[in-house]
């Protein structure tokens, strides 16, 4: 089944009892049963949720996965997952990510003895491979990375930690399956921040982590129902009709990210341009062959490197909007610094190549024409 029939069928039989097309909002916090245990498969809303389930089924056939679990937020489904390693274990990540990522890894799981690598994964893997131990358990991907935007090689590295018997897992959330697939690349897991593009209207926050091992499966269901960081039945059927339109949604943003990023190379006032479908991009060519277009995002530097001048720029827009997140059909800007970034110490940052002045372009479903004339009245003030 082709990718945008999958995404408006899968996870969606009508309603057993009514008939409903659209999956229905099971707002209810426990289910009756007939004698202790005997149920008809839900218990409590904790443990399972039939508009989840639905959701939960949507997100594995749309990872080719076997199975999908959600979380209330993509920090808490990567903290379940951070929860399968245990004191004295080594985790190896990408040096450019989320800054939230980096603070759950340095500010919260570092202090129960686990130690957190930080490599370049875009640039040759010479790095990466000195990185990896005896202890190293897992390998954490961003790809596109987020604010650069820098393309990781996901067989590459997947084929590397598998011969060592090292868990692989991709943050696809910039991608989204609809671009990438994760799993067919050889990782063990990939999770995503809901929020973004799977959702895609800014109007509810989940994370959802997709696998086809059991041996990871188990353990994180089990973590999933224990821990509690569950989402609610409404933001499961929030991220259930975004994805209905997924497939058409990412067309329009890429189509408009790359009209946007060939702009701003040509734009007097901008300097580094980054986007994986810039031809000279350092990533374009893995991207190429493990994507199937170059996503919604646009990051770049003005010409006057100043966070001032930056300021200014992101102040004049009037079609982006200045906000946090991004994957929604409106047009977002943000300034990593100060923003999605902020929790990375400075010298960490500018070390992995985000100077203070970066601008983040989340690129809606406008009309790309609009867009760029907002772009050019905000650069050229």
């Amino acid at each position: 089944m082709n990718f945008a029939t999958l995404t408006v069928h899968a996870g969606m039989e009508p309603d057993p009892s009514t008939g409903a097309v659209a999956t229905p909002i099971y707002q209810t916090s426990t289910y009756a049963q007939e004698e202790p245990g005997k149920h008809k498969g839900y218990e409590y809303a904790r443990t399972g949720n039939p508009t989840r389930t639905a959701l939960e089924t949507a997100l594995a056939a749309l990872e080719n996965a076997d199975h999908a679990l959600c979380f209330a937020s993509g920090l808490a489904a990567t903290d379940a997952l951070l929860k399968l390693l245990r004191p004295g274990d080594e985790l190896v990540s990408c040096n450019d990510l989320y800054g939230g990522t980096y603070r759950l890894f340095t500010k919260v799981f570092a202090h129960f003895g686990i130690k957190f690598t930080f490599v370049s994964m875009s640039e040759g893997l010479d790095e990466f491979r000195s990185a990896l131990t005896d202890k190293t358990k897992m390998v954490w991907i961003e790809t596109p990375t987020n604010p650069l935007l820098n393309v990781v090689d996901i067989e590459a590295v997947a084929k590397i930690a598998k011969a060592r018997n090292i868990v692989t897992v991709v943050d696809n959330t910039f991608a989204t399956p609809y671009l990438q697939k994760p799993l067919k690349l050889g990782a063990d897991v990939v999770v995503h921040s809901c929020t973004k593009y799977l959702g895609g209207h800014s109007d509810t926050v989940m994370g959802a982590v997709a696998t086809s091992r059991p041996d990871i499966y188990e353990p994180l269901k089990f973590l999933q129902n224990a821990c509690g960081a569950v989402p609610g039945p409404m933001d499961c059927f929030l991220v259930l009709r975004g994805i209905r339109t997924l497939a058409v949604r990412m067309k329009q943003h890429c189509a408009g990210a790359r009209q946007i990023a060939y702009f701003l190379r040509e734009h007097p006032a901008v300097a580094d341009v980054y986007y994986p479908g810039l031809a000279d991009n350092p990533g374009h060519h893995v991207a190429e062959i493990q994507m199937r277009d170059f996503g919604g995002m646009v990051s770049f530097y003005t010409r006057e490197d100043s966070v001032d001048n930056a300021f200014a720029v992101m102040k004049r827009l009037q079609l982006f909007t200045l906000a946090e997140s991004l994957g929604g059909v409106e047009s977002l800007v943000g300034h990593p610094a100060t923003m999605t970034h902020a929790s990375i110490p400075r010298e960490e940052r500018l070390k992995n190549g985000l100077r203070d002045s970066l601008v983040r372009l989340s690129v809606g479903i406008e009309d790309p024409d609009d867009l760029i004339d907002d772009l050019k009245q905000a650069l050229e003030g």
